[in-house]
């Protein structure tokens, strides 16, 4: 597959007055390394560099407390989300950084609306939230296993959509990523957690069970992104085969997220000049 261009090349089409432009994941190769500097330990040095430029951007972000930012993480099973935040964000200060990592819903959660859980956990103002996982998955899995009809499917995408609209009014600037990994390079890394008894913590039996339904989940991912990439909240699909690309790729996005909302040091305090400290 040739190589898009730029990382609007990887952002999934808006949904529009109700009219989806279909998308497809099998467009886009997982292997693919369109950011790529030309080996690991570039790519490596590319994303320090980034990591230095994030915190600098996050510190002003923090200092300012008036916009927020959140950034969100889907994927299938050993797409990289957990990997992805440690290299990504591995020089960012975590004052003012916060990540959720959403599970299976508890009882109280089920007892109320699917993004009442969500909502208390949406970045507050100068802070930083990364999803791992979200409220994506109150429908991902539902619609998979069948306990998701479609006319709920349908209203769940229009909450979604209106969810992020009001955070997105109320100063969230929000980013969507799913790490697109190919079936084969999931293969892999779940025989590597099973071959390595340091990485048992990481198996789930029900891993496998997910895997069996690669391709329901795949329809299922790509209905999400073409019912809720908006303007306001875009889906990015990153290939993920390569974990040094798609950690280099998210840090760009990220990046050039921040770099937009063109933040600064809040002004300096006239009551502080000429102060001596003894």
């Amino acid at each position: 597959m040739a190589k898009k261009n730029g990382l609007d090349g990887y952002r999934v089409p808006f949904f529009d007055d109700g009219n989806k432009s279909k998308s497809s994941l099998a467009s886009i190769d997982p292997s693919s390394k369109p950011f790529s500097t030309g080996s690991k330990e570039t790519d490596r040095e590319r994303l320090a560099e980034i990591g230095v430029l994030l915190d600098a951007q996050q510190e002003r972000l923090h200092a300012q407390r008036v916009q927020r930012v959140l950034l969100v993480l889907q994927g299938m099973d050993t797409s990289g989300k957990d990997g992805t935040i440690r290299a990504v964000f591995h020089e960012v200060d975590p004052l003012g950084l916060r990540i959720v990592p959403f599970k299976a819903p508890t009882p109280i959660e089920l007892a109320h609306d699917f993004l009442w859980r969500v909502h208390a956990q949406a970045p507050a103002a100068g802070e930083l939230t990364i999803f791992n996982r979200s409220h994506y998955e109150d429908v991902l899995v539902p619609y998979v296993l069948g306990s998701l009809d479609k006319d709920e499917r349908l209203r769940r995408y229009a909450h979604i959509r209106d969810f992020e609209r009001m955070l997105a009014e109320s100063g969230t600037t929000i980013v969507k990523c799913m790490l697109h990994i190919s079936k084969d390079e999931q293969r892999e890394r779940l025989q590597a957690r099973i071959d390595d008894p340091t990485k048992h913590w990481k198996f789930d039996v029900s891993d496998l069970d997910a895997r069996k339904l690669w391709d329901k989940y795949q329809v299922a991912y790509e209905e999400a992104l073409e019912a809720t990439s908006t303007e306001y909240a875009p889906w990015y699909v990153i290939p993920a085969d390569s974990k040094t690309h798609r950690n280099v790729m998210v840090g760009e996005l990220l990046l050039r997220t921040f770099e937009s909302l063109k933040l600064e040091f809040p002004p300096a305090k006239e009551s502080l000049k000429g102060v001596i400290v003894e």
